[in-house]
């Protein structure tokens, strides 16, 4: 979430309308109710296997969740009605495998003129611990922040449909302390203590507040985490996840679940800065340790930063993943600096984009204890090939992979993996690059490792040339040493038309960066040289196929989940709460 001085100049400037209902509030005219959004998902710039909204402007993920059938549940801060932040919405998609996402119609409307419904999260009341559910165990409660000029307060509203539709409590709100800066709550279930346990920020206060409830409806303020790593400007959308902890990180298949520590329950309390990042602009950082249901004791005072690229921002982790197995994560990929401006809404109609869904665990690494592990969700459903095997592939070292997917990928999504062994313990030498082209502007998006000095890897997007900002910095690196264990380095690297995501040994360190070319990147080089004798390389190319062309209609337009939609004989209208009602005429 972005300043509130700035959300709320722009929802000044949002014209609104009376419903004609006179059982209803505000409504815009120009905002779908009922149905999904539809949208062009077919520009040059728009990624196919990342999530986008279907136009306008998307920001924070909000109330993930998934639920006892499998459902991936995301929603999102939207404006549906202009391609810049404000008039906020909370948007909503559902997917099988986090790739393959079906939009459906907007989840949390704004109930009254100047109002904004921020960043929150959801959760399966299974106990029906609010009251809310007396005849299921599948109801779901949205737990979010409530945006006015004069404050910030914590709501909540539930659905009876599995998080299709809410009603507002009407005891809302749930918590007020009477500040304009106090937002973003994330709560979670604690077994132990059989409590509900959330946390929020007290933005420009640099706290972050930890709340218990027996019922989502009462909350009592328990303790505060204050003052802790990078302030920046303000503290904004903090997560408290339990999460596995890995007993050794260098074995070939870190994430099986025989791999995770059995003594001791680890938990990560992540916070996003903005602005204050050490690039600029915004990022998380995160904090690993143990939390006894009331307060959290970090396991030491370090700063530990969740991404080395500048486009990772406000992630959320799914509510429903059980402890005990790596926990999902899905961020926002921009930042504050421009995301407001970036080309894609005025050529393609969207801004923004989120990042791919990672599993993540925590480890001890190479001098890097308790160090957040994130790779990507499994991406085999996506391969072009019905096998799994590989566009190109390369086993050589000291030389160079050339291949051009301008006619093979149709949706320009590239996933490719470099394995490099026998790296000796001394004296390493020589580099593993890559360069993403476009045969017909001549730009290019290059990265690189060092084996030798200090290993630094690096990312430079100084070479596209669609988007030109004084905030876009556009060269990114971080140390990454060779594990001493098994002499190695790995590099997994996704693209997806304007989106780049980098993963270094299985995830130990993650890079996401943005960038917006004239013209279609479509041709990869990967090159090695000046490797020590000994040392082998393996590489492997796969294209990725679009997750969005089968929604497709005839005009190329996504219409999302239309069984959502209004019937014939049906009116949807919204009442005094700001909620959506059904009714027949």
């Amino acid at each position: 979430m972005l300043y509130p001085s700035t959300l709320l100049a722009l929802a000044a400037l949002t014209p609104w309308v009376q419903s004609q209902s006179a059982t209803s509030s505000y409504v815009e005219s120009a905002v779908p109710t009922g149905t999904p959004v539809p949208g062009d998902y077919t520009g040059p710039l728009r990624p196919q296997i990342h999530f986008s909204p279907p136009k306008e402007f998307m920001n924070d993920p909000n109330g993930m969740f998934v639920d006892a059938n499998g459902t991936y549940h995301l929603y999102y801060q939207y404006n549906p009605t202009d391609i810049v932040a404000g008039n906020q919405h909370w948007g909503h998609a559902t997917s099988q495998d986090l790739y393959h996402w079906e939009n459906q119609p907007i989840a949390i409307y704004p109930g009254a003129e100047g109002e904004g419904i921020f960043s929150g999260s959801a959760v399966i009341d299974v106990n029906n611990t609010s009251g809310f559910f007396p005849d299921q165990d599948n109801g779901v409660v949205a737990i979010y922040t409530l945006n006015t000029a004069e404050e910030e307060v914590q709501e909540i509203a539930y659905s009876h449909d599995g998080g299709y539709t809410f009603t507002k409590y009407s005891g809302n709100p749930v918590i007020s302390i009477n500040s304009t800066q106090f937002r973003d709550p994330k709560v979670i279930w604690h077994s132990e203590t059989s409590s509900w346990v959330m946390v929020v920020s007290y933005a420009q206060d640099f706290v972050i507040g930890i709340y218990t409830s027996p019922n989502l409806k009462n909350w009592t303020h328990a303790s505060n985490f204050s003052h802790h790593g990078l302030l920046g400007l303000q503290y904004e959308c903090p997560n408290l996840v339990p999460i596995p902890m890995l007993s050794n990180a260098s074995i070939a298949d870190p994430l099986n679940p025989s791999n995770f520590a059995s003594t001791g329950s680890m938990y990560l309390l992540a916070i996003s800065i903005n602005p204050g990042a050490p690039l600029g602009g915004s990022i998380t950082q995160y904090f690993p340790g143990t939390f006894n249901g009331t307060v959290f004791t970090p396991v030491d005072s370090a700063a530990r930063i969740a991404d080395f690229g500048k486009d990772n921002y406000a992630g959320q982790w799914f509510y429903g993943i059980p402890p005990t197995e790596p926990q999902i994560s899905i961020g926002w990929a921009s930042s504050w600096q421009y995301a407001q401006v970036v080309p894609t809404g005025q050529l393609e109609g969207f801004r923004s984009v989120m990042s791919l869904p990672r599993q993540n665990v925590l480890a001890n690494t190479t001098r890097g204890p308790y160090q957040l592990v994130s790779f990507p969700f499994d991406l085999t459903p996506l391969y072009t090939t019905s096998a799994g095997s590989s566009l190109a592939n390369s086993t050589a070292a000291n030389s160079s992979l050339l291949y051009d997917y301008s006619t093979t990928v149709p949706s320009g999504a590239l996933y490719f993996s470099l394995n490099a062994t026998g790296i000796p313990a001394v004296n390493a030498s020589g580099t593993a690059n890559f360069t993403f082209l476009s045969s017909v502007s001549g730009e290019s998006l290059r990265g690189g490792f060092f084996f030798g000095g200090d290993t630094p890897f690096w990312i430079d997007r100084g070479y596209i040339r669609g988007f030109d900002n004084p905030f876009l910095t556009d060269k990114f690196s971080v140390t990454n040493l060779i594990d001493p264990n098994t002499h190695t380095f790995r590099l997994d690297v996704v693209i997806d038309r304007s989106i780049l995501e980098v993963f270094l040994d299985g995830g130990v360190r993650s890079a996401t960066t943005t960038f917006f070319p004239q013209a279609p990147l479509d041709t990869l080089m990967i090159s090695t040289g000046g490797l020590n004798t000994g040392v082998g390389v393996s590489v492997e190319v796969w294209g990725l196929k679009s997750a969005w062309a089968a929604e497709e209609g005839t005009n190329g337009t996504v219409r999302g989940n239309v069984t959502m939609a209004m019937a014939a004989a049906q009116k949807v209208r919204r009442d005094q709460l700001g909620h959506m009602k059904i009714a027949s005429y």
